[in-house]
């Protein structure tokens, strides 16, 4: 299936690594050029050199979302290096979990920069080139945890908003072609969550908690994101796709 990225410019926000790289590694192999973005120099440089070792196309930025100059260098950069930008993925954020009677200021503010305030200035960076171009996908990573985790209530709060914010760019943004969606990842097996000391206990309660009786991987969310980018989903704005194995509360 054609999905209409070829030469398309796709940002991916938090690609150094994990669901990001998945993403940008997806997008460039439907002919995409793809800048991997991340705070992370190392890492982002070598998802992008990976990349670019497979004959495909990708630029690396290194810069942090929650600052607007960062922001605005980044997709200035973006339009320099490949002359446009159509596609923005913003998949960037961490957790910092722990019960609300614990849980610092820094804690909750780092979370819902990198994730929601991240998110609304990309968001805003890109949208003129979108309405000058009239056409543009973005698709921003939610979680599962916007139903509500305990010890997370930064996370949700973060992964709820993003769904409050793609709902509401979608109706400012359809008239000129621009969709914008939502994914809703659950258990994944990434490099972060496998890390975690509880991480065999929480794959355990995952699993028994899916129809689906397997872990996510980072393709799943990649080719949810491929399929959202695409002109498959010209018709399909303001949604939140659950790939979650069935799990939702």
């Amino acid at each position: 299936m054609d999905l209409g990225l070829n030469d398309k410019v796709a940002i991916v926000t938090g690609s150094a690594r994990g669901l990001g790289a998945a993403t940008a590694k997806r997008l460039a192999r439907e002919g995409a050029r793809v800048v991997v973005t991340d705070i992370n120099a190392d890492l982002a440089q070598a998802t992008a050199r990976e990349i670019n070792e497979e004959g495909l196309k990708a630029h690396c930025i290194v810069g942090d979302i929650t600052r607007t100059a960062d922001v605005q260098a980044l997709v200035d950069e973006t339009i320099a290096v490949f002359g446009g930008v159509h596609v923005l993925v913003n998949n960037a954020g961490f957790p910092r979990d722990g019960l609300i009677t614990r849980m610092t200021d820094d804690d909750w503010d780092l979370v819902l920069d990198v994730i929601l305030k991240g998110s609304f200035l990309t968001c805003r960076a890109v949208m003129p080139h979108f309405i000058a171009q009239q056409w543009g996908r973005i698709v921003n990573i939610s979680s599962r945890a916007h139903y509500g985790n305990p010890g997370q209530a930064n996370y949700s709060a973060a992964k709820a908003g993003i769904i409050g914010l793609t709902k509401a760019l979608s109706l400012e943004e359809g008239r000129y072609n621009i969709t914008v969606n939502a994914v809703a990842p659950g258990f994944m097996e990434t490099e972060m969550v496998q890390s975690l000391p509880s991480y065999d206990l929480i794959k355990e309660k995952a699993i028994k908690s899916q129809p689906i009786r397997r872990v996510g991987h980072p393709t799943d969310i990649a080719d949810a994101v491929a399929f959202l980018a695409s002109e498959c989903a010209s018709f399909i704005t303001g949604e939140t796709l659950h790939v979650t194995g069935g799990r939702y509360g």
